[in-house]
């Protein structure tokens, strides 16, 4: 059966582990009713609209 020759550390263990567990920032559009930024494919917070909807209503 294999058996490690060596104990791999603890830093070497995670920096391999980490390699892959990048965040990336979420992606913005522009709203057509407000033109601000917004997350797709949810409700705009600064005019309340989806889909040329007004959904929430706000202040």
């Amino acid at each position: 059966m294999a058996v490690p020759k060596r104990k791999i550390s603890k830093a070497r263990r995670d920096k391999r582990r980490a390699s892959n567990s990048k965040v990336s920032a979420p992606t913005l559009v522009e709203c057509p009713q407000c033109h601000e930024p917004k997350v797709p494919h949810r409700v705009c917070p600064e005019c309340g609209y989806y889909k040329n909807k007004e959904v929430i209503e706000v202040e």
